[in-house]
């Protein structure tokens, strides 16, 4: 692969054509089923892959065929087709959903308005994950532009995985012998430590979210009357919470939600570390200044990596600020996310939760802990040779430095199952998702050069799976 052609090449694609797609693709509110339980009637998921599909087609990849899959209730799933120079198979991999709006945007910035700046993209979903397909078909053009032979490819591009892919299975069992049995896996939804190297991720968290709810009373009544005889609920379920969280380290004391981290593992934590540096906690928007946590960077990666925590993300039976009178709660109900260690089994860690909270009620209260999902995390098989130099190439060649490790705190359900349906295949799981790029939250951004970059070493890696 000559690297000049590719680089320019893809710097043109993005340029010319995928940035302003992707602007588009920001514009139009397909927020995940879990978000938007209407979608169906709204509308939204059908524009928006649509509009994938639209581009893809207008791009000259030999023999290339493609097909928006439908099962009814289910959201859509665009299927890409092009067979290669050999029987082996390449799945690259993407979704099209969007997590939904949230606050806190800066006051020029807005969730479904694209706005470039400082070589930054900014909008919901660009970055997690519409580039996928732009992406993945642009290396795949790098390599037939070139006229370099590469694999069977197929591309699956869903619309459900950030609500836990659930519909994904069905697809997969549909489409099973047309996917075949893939030997390399792309994967573009993941992180990246930095903008400055290919970083492939090698381990992915599970999930474990549900409801703590805590009933006192069947109504509620004035706060001056009851405190006192009546436990406050909110008590009730920090009282609750403390049984699995320790709330000065914020450890998990449910054993079940422990694994044992892969000596290779740590290693890789401690290179990530000392390449990152104070970046490990820097990528954040704090609220103290100058924040300086007591861990270690490796220790901080580790728990973010392959140890169990615990989110607070939402609540009910708690009033707006402005309708906080004195009233005792007759309830509250929060929701917890956890999320779990890579090889940590999330229905053991179901149940075990769910006996942790629910036996030896406080006095005076009701309490139960409804599991909502459950999510199995991801370790990686081990890299092979072929696969490792292609990585060191490429991010070589089109970053100047030599690509890096890292586990990846949050979850991707289709790795999982991939993991589990083709044991024998290799994966690489990478992205545009770095520091301060904010998926899921306010000022989501999408990093241009990077995304120029990182399609640039698909290509070479695709190259190098074929003549591997």
């Amino acid at each position: 692969m000559d690297n000049n052609k590719t680089s320019e090449f893809v710097n043109n694609m993005w340029d010319d054509s995928i940035i302003p797609e992707i602007a588009e693709y920001i514009k139009v509110p397909n927020k995940s089923p879990h978000f938007d339980p209407e979608w169906e009637k709204h509308g939204h998921m059908e524009t928006a892959v649509q509009m994938l599909e639209a581009w893809c087609k207008t791009q000259p990849i030999k023999d290339m065929t493609m097909e928006v899959v439908r099962i009814e209730g289910r959201t859509p799933l665009l299927f890409i087709d092009i067979p290669g120079q050999s029987d082996d198979v390449v799945l690259l991999y993407g979704h099209y959903d969007k997590q939904p709006e949230f606050s806190g945007w800066d006051e020029d910035l807005d969730p479904w308005t694209p706005v470039i700046k400082d070589g930054k993209l900014y909008g919901r979903g660009g970055a997690d994950d519409g580039y996928a397909v732009f992406g993945s078909l642009t290396a795949i053009r790098v390599l037939q532009e070139q006229g370099i032979p590469h694999a069977h490819c197929v591309v699956l591009v869903e619309g459900c995985e950030e609500s836990g892919s659930f519909d994904l299975p069905y697809y997969m069992e549909l489409l099973e012998d047309r996917i075949g049995s893939p030997d390399l896996v792309v994967c573009l939804d993941a992180e990246c430590g930095n903008y400055e190297q290919l970083w492939c991720t090698t381990s992915l968290r599970g999930n474990l979210t549900g409801t703590l709810r805590t009933d006192v009373l069947t109504e509620g009544v004035h706060s001056g009357s009851a405190s006192g005889v009546v436990p406050s609920s909110f008590r009730t379920a920090r009282q609750l919470i403390s049984r699995i969280e320790d709330e000065a380290s914020g450890q998990i004391l449910v054993e079940d939600l422990h694994v044992d981290i892969p000596e290779q593992r740590l290693q890789q934590a401690a290179l990530a570390a000392e390449t990152l540096q104070d970046s490990v906690y820097e990528k954040y928007p704090w609220a103290v200044e100058k924040p300086a946590p007591a861990e270690s960077h490796t220790e901080l990666l580790l728990n973010n990596t392959w140890r169990a925590t615990l989110a607070v993300t939402g609540a009910e039976g708690m009033p707006a600020l402005v309708d906080a009178g004195n009233v005792l709660l007759p309830y509250t109900t929060l929701k917890l996310s956890f999320r779990l260690p890579p090889t940590c089994d999330a229905d053991v860690a179901a149940t075990a939760v769910k006996s942790a909270l629910e036996a030896d009620t406080p006095p005076l209260a009701k309490v139960s802990f409804e599991v909502e999902s459950t999510m199995a995390g991801w370790n990686a098989p081990a890299i092979a040779d072929w696969l490792e130099a292609s990585m060191q190439k490429a991010s070589n060649a089109f970053f100047g430095k030599p690509s890096m490790y890292m586990g990846t705190g949050g979850t991707i359900p289709f790795m999982g199952m991939l993991g589990e349906r083709f044991p024998e295949a290799q994966f690489l799981i990478t992205g545009l998702l770095g520091p301060k790029s904010n998926a899921h939250g306010p000022n989501e951004f999408l990093h241009i050069d990077t995304g120029k970059r990182l399609t640039c070493c698909v290509a070479q890696v695709l190259e190098d799976h074929f003549t591997r």
